[in-house]
């Protein structure tokens, strides 16, 4: 679920790049699909993913997409954040969620030029030490689990795609996984600064 992996990866924000409430950037997205959907309640909408939905709206996992968190980090850090990344699987490489299958929660990475890019050099040199390979994504791939494996997205062709706002700044999945409020509380405080808006899923804004 990337409710824990965007805490986990705001605290790294906050750590490794002394960031602030007003400049961390991670936030609870989509990617790693081939397409984008409608909304027929918003014509004037861009293509948009969306989580899964009564109104059966451009759902994230028929349209091939993975959970991911976006951020905007340096290109110098992107050595730390990889070793952030792969300290979340366990000792087998793979994701702790084992109860969640399937595509939508493959492992990945989305990179500027993607396995043939400037930053895969970071990426594969955390993967080796956890024992994982990189494979290069073809959009819509499938999961991950028990494969010692992680798929690697070209940004450019792969953009992510922000999550609903009432996904952002969650308390974790796992039972006792609660946040303290200061942290819950950054969704309503970017949506009333309008940094946080609605996707054009539907959403509680």
């Amino acid at each position: 679920c990337f409710w824990h992996v965007q805490h986990e990866f705001i605290e790294a924000e906050r750590n490794i790049l002394g960031r602030t409430d007003d400049t961390i950037t991670s936030l609870a997205a989509y990617a790693g699909g081939k397409s984008t959907g409608k909304n027929p309640t918003m014509p004037a909408s861009k293509g948009v993913v969306c989580y899964h939905n009564f109104q059966g709206i451009a759902d994230y996992g028929k349209l091939g997409h993975g959970e991911v968190v976006s951020m905007k980090i340096p290109a110098g850090s992107v050595g730390d954040f990889a070793d952030e990344y792969f300290k979340l699987m366990d000792r087998n490489g793979d994701r702790p969620d084992k109860a969640d299958l399937g595509g939508e929660y493959r492992s990945l990475v989305g990179l500027p030029g993607g396995i043939n890019g400037p930053y895969f050099a970071p990426l594969k040199k955390a993967a080796d030490a956890k024992g994982v390979s990189l494979v290069a994504g073809k959009g819509n791939d499938g999961d991950t689990l028990f494969k010692k494996q992680v798929w690697v997205y070209d940004t450019a062709a792969f953009p992510a795609y922000q999550a609903e706002v009432y996904h952002q700044y969650h308390d974790g999945f796992a039972f006792g996984e609660d946040y303290p409020k200061s942290y819950n509380n950054l969704r309503d405080k970017f949506v009333a600064a309008g940094t946080l808006d609605s996707t054009g899923c539907p959403d509680i804004v």
